[in-house]
């Protein structure tokens, strides 16, 4: 801000601290002066200048992102204990056509889908709990009730127990699914907005490779105690992270929609270090999220879930959702059977648990894959729909290694396997890590919680058919697709292709006020990156914006 700016401030500051107690209009013009200044500086920031102007929110974001390696643990373990003979003896049942024990087939699709279930109730409760308590307490509250839950997986009897504690626990993790993506957006500038997001998914694949690697140490034990200690370990994530919630600072913008200015610059100075490089202006930066408040309050009004369709935000619901959705009608339930087709040819099982693996630790790295594409300056909408295409592609190879001869059958499963593993890479690479930061861009913050519960829970639930179908289309006693069980999912990746070309935007760089006014004015997906806005040019309403003028501008008085 210039000399001649900050003179203004200063003159409209001491005219309402003298007297004049009703809103004048040389004093709206300072919160956009505010404002602007703050959304000029935000947008300008490089990379480097935002690490060092935000390493707190960086600390802290990651932090609570990690509560979703908790979901990827436990997921990993379960679908991986129906092979484990130690866990198949307690819970399973002898069966003659495999001289062994094994867990019913209605048991095993109860377990794996139970924890869907409890994170749809979970998510649902999240969109209303978060926004009225609050990201940290609602968080510390979820970490308590794992606690309490993991001890039913630490001393079930039988399989019905396990049931209750996959739905239990699925209540927490649905609430952390999203509530980590809506913090990670809030606490950072637009500099580091899509890499705090889409680190949730690395936390994700941190979680699977843990929960493989217990797996895999606990082969030579054949007592209980084999399937107990996996379990057990679910209790080593509270602890560390309830001390660091605890202290770690509420979302500004959170603070900013309930009224709370003061405790929103307090929250926001936690956030940030004394940085000169970046002029850095607490005052301007609370202005900000008061303007765009006031924007959203104008554009949207009310806060249901029955709002996320209505008027404009019917369109960013519904791309919202899509996007989560697109993660697995891209093939995504398919490529987590790389495994079978690897035993297929002949891989030992010790060995296919290996290539999980890697698998996993694809899935890490994916993320650090795409954070250096997103620094290369390729946009969110352009890594979304060209790994699509990638993904499509991979998908139709894999469909023609079907025509193989039965000769060759143990060649065509290696490479199917491999292939797998290959589209494993590319889905990290781009859709599996990118939708993370599209989610959390698209939605408006005063409905973002709801949008991103809503699409969250779509994602589940075309999980859970996919789920279904897959087993049908590969197992030999149903429908025996085999290779050709590709074809299906590549005609879905390439229905996805086309409707990510159309209807996803490019958010990338944009400002949440911008993105609200883009959308406002209807412009066409293809040509967000294009279109200029101008967010200061709109009239808002004055009431939050008095209030910004009475907490923050009075302080120049002083």
């Amino acid at each position: 801000m210039d000399d001649e700016q900050k003179d203004s401030v200063e003159q409209d500051a001491h005219r309402f601290s003298a007297g004049d107690g009703v809103l004048e209009t040389n004093a709206m013009e300072t919160v956009k002066l505010h404002a602007k200044a703050a959304t000029d500086k935000e947008q300008k920031m490089t990379l480097w200048q935002g690490i060092k102007l935000y390493p707190k929110a960086i600390a802290w974001s990651l932090l609570i992102s990690t509560c979703i390696a908790m979901e990827g643990y436990d997921v990993c373990l379960i679908n991986n204990f129906y092979a484990f003979p130690p866990f198949n003896r307690k819970y399973g049942v002898w069966s003659e056509a495999t001289q062994s024990y094994q867990v019913p087939a209605r048991w095993q699709a109860g377990l794996s889908n139970g924890a869907n279930v409890g994170e749809i109730i979970g998510l649902l409760i999240n969109g209303w709990v978060s926004e009225r308590f609050g990201y940290r307490y609602t968080v510390i509250a979820c970490l308590l009730c794992i606690t309490a839950f993991t001890a039913i997986f630490f001393t079930a009897q039988n399989v019905q127990a396990l049931l209750a504690a996959e739905i239990l626990c699925g209540v927490p993790w649905g609430v952390f699914q999203t509530l980590t993506i809506t913090y990670a957006s809030e606490v950072c500038p637009v500099a580091l907005r899509g890499y705090l997001t889409t680190y949730v998914n690395f936390c994700w694949g941190l979680g699977q490779l843990i929960g493989i690697g217990v797996i895999k140490a606990m082969f030579r034990r054949t007592d209980e105690w084999a399937y107990r200690i996996p379990y057990a370990l679910q209790w080593m994530w509270p602890p560390f992270l309830l001390v660091g919630i605890a202290l770690a600072p509420e979302s500004p913008w959170w603070l900013v929609r309930k009224g709370r200015l003061e405790d929103a610059k307090k929250a926001l100075l936690r956030l940030t270090s004394l940085d000169r490089e970046t002029d850095f202006d607490d005052d301007e930066t609370i202005a900000m999220m008061v303007h765009t408040t006031a924007l959203e309050d104008k554009l949207t009004k009310g806060a249901s879930y029955l709002d996320c369709f209505r008027g404009i935000d019917r369109r960013r619901t519904e791309i919202v959702c899509m996007v989560w959705a697109i993660q697995n009608l891209s093939g995504n339930a398919f490529s987590n059977y790389s495994t079978y087709f690897l035993e297929q040819a002949g891989v030992s099982s010790s060995n296919s648990y290996s290539f999980a693996m890697g698998q996993y630790a694809i899935n890490m790295v994916g993320v650090f894959g795409a954070w250096a594409l997103m620094s290369a300056g390729i946009g969110r909408r352009s890594l979304y729909l060209y790994g699509l295409c990638a993904l499509s592609t991979l998908l139709f190879v894999i469909g023609f290694l079907g025509l193989v001869p039965a000769s060759h059958k143990a060649q065509a499963g290696l490479a199917t396997g491999s292939l797998m593993i290959v589209w494993a890479l590319c889905y990290q690479l781009t859709v599996g890590t990118v939708c993370y930061s599209l989610v959390a861009e698209l939605s408006t913050r005063r409905l973002q919680i709801k949008t991103v519960v809503l699409g969250r829970n779509l994602y589940n639930i075309v999980g859970i058919i996919t789920s279904v179908l897959t087993p049908y289309m590969l197992n030999p006693t149903a429908w025996n697709w085999g290779n050709y069980t590709g074809f299906f999912w590549a005609g879905l990746a390439f229905c996805c292709i086309v409707y990510t070309y159309f209807r996803v935007p490019e958010p990338r760089g944009r400002s949440f006020a911008e993105l609200d006014l883009l959308f406002e004015r209807k412009v066409n997906a293809r040509k967000f990156a294009e279109t200029r806005v101008d967010v200061f040019e709109e009239s808002v309403d004055d009431s939050i914006v008095g209030q910004y003028k009475r907490e923050v501008l009075a302080q120049h008085s002083e």
